[in-house]
């Protein structure tokens, strides 16, 4: 399974869709997963959290999984 995930485009909007533990769990799982650069960025989340977990950090989620 591939998991594309997108930051959040509303200018007010300081969730993120998914957080490093998350990835983490769907890697465990069998998932390959790619974020967005700057996803975690408003809930103060940096990328190299995500590529820790094991995420794809690219500028398009879904170039990464391509």
């Amino acid at each position: 399974m591939k998991i594309a995930v997108a930051k959040e485009t509303s200018p007010n909007e300081q969730r993120t869709a998914i957080t490093p533990d998350a990835v983490k769990k769907f890697i465990a799982l069998g998932a390959d997963v790619s974020v967005e650069t700057g996803l975690g960025l408003s809930s103060g989340i940096l990328d190299v959290a995500y590529s820790d977990a094991g995420a794809s950090v690219a500028p398009n989620a879904e170039v990464a999984l391509s």
